[in-house]
């Protein structure tokens, strides 16, 4: 009898501070940090009893000097100009996933394809359409196979080798924001960087986080926000890929910003976009980027590699319409 009392008041004390904790959690606000990073912005909403703005600005601070080619003083910005400069352990990180990646893509995602998106009109500079004598002698630089991390230091079989981390480092910007929120004991929180996201636990209406994915449709202004679909995107990463916003006309003729690290010339092919979730933020940007490289039929051939990976492909059809394609889990908003 006396087991069955004891027993009956732990369960009834658990019971009251599961309340408890419940309540308190409920009660904390969600507060908001915003600015500008990489070259664009971040929007963070997190629920705490305490502001962590300073501690998410130093966190993107240090990614920032190390993997923004924006900043000239980054050691990103060092390498390229074969500077003497060890790398830390951020661009390590994300110089060694990027690596991975290429060599699982076959080169599709390629961190060292920045002269052949500048020569193309994109990037820092804005060069008439380039020859192909032009693009040839560039492709003699342009390979992830020709840089390598060596005792400790980046080796690269061209000085003229540059290397670009923009389709990564704004995902493993969010992971690093993320990590820290968590280490402080932040449970629910949504963190974005240029359109890359992850989320944590619950929004502040209590309900999971879904996020919008924007139909793609020319918009080179950025003002198009018209959703193609709404995900739920709770305790996982999400990052989009695709040729709608960052594209020129010449001589009648469309010109993408994705750039085929094999050909050097823009891709030509019916993937409009390319959403990826997936356990972190680097992950998914990056692999977003080299589906939009890939196109759709190559893209499902490696995602059966890759059951950890869900996706969200617009393409256009036979017809020229938009279709859309995506993984058999992934959980679609009813109809």
């Amino acid at each position: 009898m006396r087991k069955k009392l004891v027993q009956a008041t732990f369960l009834l004390l658990l019971i009251v501070g599961t309340i408890v904790i419940i309540r308190q959690q409920q009660a904390l606000p969600y507060r908001k940090a915003e600015g500008k990073i990489f070259g664009t912005y971040y929007h963070i909403t997190y629920q705490t009893d305490h502001a962590l703005d300073r501690q998410i600005s130093e966190v993107l601070q240090r990614v920032d000097a190390s993997l923004s080619t924006f900043n000239s003083q980054s050691v990103i910005s060092k390498i390229n100009r074969n500077e003497a400069v060890k790398p830390n352990e951020m661009f390590l990180r994300v110089f060694e996933l990027g690596q991975q990646i290429a060599r699982e893509t076959g080169g599709a995602f390629d961190m060292t394809v920045a002269p052949l998106v500048n020569a193309w009109g994109f990037g820092f500079r804005s060069d008439t359409k380039p020859t192909t004598a032009a693009i040839d002698s560039i492709r003699q630089f342009v390979g992830y196979d020709k840089v390598r991390l060596h005792l400790g230091r980046i080796e690269k079989q061209d000085p003229r080798l540059m290397l670009d981390c923009s389709a990564i480092a704004k995902g493993y910007g969010v992971d690093c924001v993320a990590a820290l929120l968590r280490q402080e004991g932040v449970k629910n929180f949504m963190v974005e960087i240029g359109g890359e996201v992850i989320t944590s636990g619950i929004n502040p209406e209590r309900l999971p986080w879904r996020i919008g994915v924007v139909k793609p449709t020319d918009d080179s202004l950025q003002v198009n926000q018209e959703l193609q679909t709404v995900l739920n995107v709770t305790n996982r990463a999400m990052a989009t890929s695709g040729n709608y916003r960052n594209f020129y006309y010449r001589d009648g003729r469309k010109y993408a910003h994705t750039i085929d690290p094999q050909t050097g010339k823009p891709v030509a092919h019916s993937l409009l976009s390319a959403t990826v979730l997936a356990n972190n933020c680097a992950t998914a940007d990056a692999y977003a980027t080299a589906f939009m490289v890939m196109g759709i039929e190559k893209a499902k051939a490696l995602l059966k590699q890759h059951p950890e990976l869900m996706v969200y492909f617009i393409y256009s059809d036979e017809q020229g319409n938009n279709a859309i394609y995506h993984s058999d889990n992934l959980e679609l908003p009813a109809e």
